[in-house]
């Protein structure tokens, strides 16, 4: 009896670890698969991560400025690092040749992917014809002010270009060559005219004028001119209650009409480059031009002593406003493969950080908001501008019609300059150009 009940027990133990055995073979073969799968779901997993991602997009960007190539590099630096996977190539022109180049590149649908615009007019010309996609969406693009934002608005109300920065017309003044000859600084119009004479009469030029290139005798005209006609002027005009046989424009010719004595021999001859010599040398005792010119002083001559004026009253006590435009927006093409790439790029030059970059690297005035200009020149710039800023009036208002206005006035002065055209016959030539297309605000 005892030996059948031994062997019972021992069966039943048996069969508890036999069943027990399959359990954990079950459990371990359940465990395995469990496994398995999981491996197969992240090997699939992976493999779609890999088909997600992209290859190195590589944008290409138009500019007129080849003297800023430098500082363009330092920027784009700062993007890639921050955007790994996306660079960017910087390819300048000259400006003169920039236009057509671009063209080109546009007619044939090849070549840029992010643009510089040329400001106003020269912006519309290409946004009408449908080559670059508005910005709108842009994050940054609403902080910027809707004044400079209208530099690349399209004829639709969308903004197509992320303004670069804000150019000033600046009279430079060679701080040694007055305090060496103990000028008096001409603050007023008669005042320039008399401390003229007195330089003209120690063999110093009082005003190193190029002619060559007619823009610069109108950015002349855009500073001289300033304090002959004003804002009240500039609103009739706008509104078609004056035109530019308005006897404060006329006034503003004559002024360029009599500034002629103050120049360099054969002037109109001239490159803008000799007239920077003239000025650099202590020939020349001002200089005229953009305040983008800070900079080529600062790698040309670095030890100049200069100041800067913004006008010349009409009298002493009056107003001297300083003449402001933009110069120029960025844009993306809208060939470009790589819109989305472009965009990103764009949304960095509409940040503070790039706007601090731009103002310290290139001693510019800004366009992006919060900006603190570092360059004691630079911030007096910017004090000037939101003190009492006035337009560009060629650039910004009349650049129009095809020749622009702008050009018909600026080769006009020409005319003038070799005895061809009087005061009378440049405003005549300007208001005919006026006429053919300016449409005044309604």
């Amino acid at each position: 009896m005892k030996r059948k009940l031994f062997v019972l027990v021992a069966f039943l133990l048996t069969s508890i670890f036999l069943l027990a055995a399959c359990s954990d073979k079950g459990k371990n073969a359940e465990v395995e698969t469990k496994i398995e799968t999981e491996k197969a779901t992240v090997t699939e997993e992976k493999a779609e991560e890999k088909v997600e991602v992209k290859d190195p997009v590589n944008l290409t960007m138009y500019s007129w400025r080849p003297e800023d190539r430098e500082a363009y590099e330092k920027f784009i630096k700062v993007f890639e690092d921050q955007n790994p996977g996306i660079t960017v190539t910087f390819k300048p022109y000259k400006s003169t040749e920039y236009g057509t180049i671009l063209t080109n590149a546009l007619t044939a649908g090849q070549g840029p992917d992010i643009i510089q615009l040329r400001p106003y007019e020269g912006a519309v010309s290409i946004i009408d014809a449908e080559y670059i996609v508005p910005l709108d969406d842009i994050k940054g693009i609403n902080d910027i002010s809707d004044e400079y934002l209208t530099a690349a608005r399209g004829s639709d109300g969308n903004v197509y270009g992320v303004p670069l920065s804000l150019n000033a017309g600046i009279i430079f003044y060679n701080k040694d060559v007055f305090e060496e000859h103990d000028f008096n600084l001409p603050t007023t119009w008669d005042e320039l005219l008399q401390v003229g004479e007195e330089m003209k009469a120690k063999g110093i030029i009082p005003i190193a004028q190029a002619g060559k290139a007619a823009y610069l005798l109108s950015l002349t005209h855009s500073v001289i001119g300033a304090t002959s006609y004003d804002q009240s002027y500039i609103d009739d005009l706008l509104s078609g209650k004056a035109d530019l046989t308005d006897e404060r424009f006329v006034e503003s010719v004559k002024r360029m009409e009599q500034l002629e004595g103050l120049f360099p021999k054969d002037f109109i001859a001239l490159d803008d480059k000799d007239t920077q010599a003239m000025f650099y040398t202590g020939q020349a005792a001002m200089y005229i031009n953009g305040s983008y010119r800070l900079e080529t002083f600062e790698n040309t001559a670095p030890d100049l002593n200069i100041g800067i004026l913004p006008s010349f009253a009409s009298e002493e006590g009056g107003e001297t406003p300083l003449v402001t435009w933009v110069d120029g927006s960025y844009a993306v093409v809208k060939a470009s493969k790589y819109q989305e790439e472009a965009k990103k790029f764009m949304e960095f030059m509409a940040s503070k950080e790039f706007g601090q970059l731009f103002s310290d690297e290139l001693s510019r005035i800004s366009a992006i908001p919060g900006v603190e200009p570092k360059h004691e020149l630079v911030k007096e710039m910017t004090k000037l501008g939101e003190a009492n800023p006035t337009p560009y009036l060629m650039l910004v208002h009349l650049g129009g019609g095809s020749p622009t206005t702008k050009t018909t006035f600026e080769n006009a002065l020409q005319g003038m300059y070799i005895k061809e055209l009087t005061v009378d016959g440049v405003i005549e030539e300007s208001q005919k150009s006026m006429d053919r297309w300016f449409e005044p605000v309604k």
